[in-house]
């Protein structure tokens, strides 16, 4: 069976989103990869129906077969700690629906397998991307580099129990 994860970075602004698979001279191939964004204006029934329609999208177009969403991790606001849980509850409802297993990595943890250190800046990660899928320049936005580090995350954690 061919293996084709969907890494999520959710976020009620921007939920990035890296669909990778396994490369035999490298540790992925990236397929795409991108944001899905909401409208601030939008009250959050809105704003997680979009995020909703966007990832029920790219299950329908990718036909991934696992999914890999980063964990929430508290910040002192309360308010944006409820608003992560809201958007992963929806994805994660995605994956349900499409029958898709879900693996959740911490940051740290994403860092660590991706970069080498848990503490890693936002442009290690990055750079740290596009070297591993062989690409000529990190993804962009941000967001859709560290969903692309989440998927290969879970490629790696795949290669280490084989």
């Amino acid at each position: 069976m061919n293996i084709r994860v969907v890494g999520i970075d959710p976020g009620l602004a921007t939920t990035g989103y890296g669909i990778v698979e396994p490369a035999q001279d490298s540790p992925g191939r990236l397929v795409e990869c991108g944001v899905i964004r909401t409208d601030s204006s939008d009250d959050i029934a809105c704003r997680l129906k979009t995020v909703y329609d966007g990832v029920s999208e790219l299950i329908a177009r990718h036909h991934p077969t696992a999914m890999a969403v980063e964990t929430v991790f508290y910040r002192k606001n309360v308010k944006t700690t409820v608003s992560l849980g809201q958007v992963r509850g929806v994805i994660l409802l995605c994956a349900a629906r499409a029958g898709i297993d879900v693996s959740e990595f911490t940051p740290a943890t994403v860092k660590k397998h991706v970069v080498g250190a848990g503490g890693a800046l936002k442009g290690q990660i990055g750079y740290m991307v596009q070297q591993l899928l062989r690409l000529k320049h990190p993804p962009r936005p941000s967001d859709a580099a560290d969903a692309c580090a989440i998927a290969l995350t879970y490629l790696l954690n795949s290669r280490a129990r084989s």
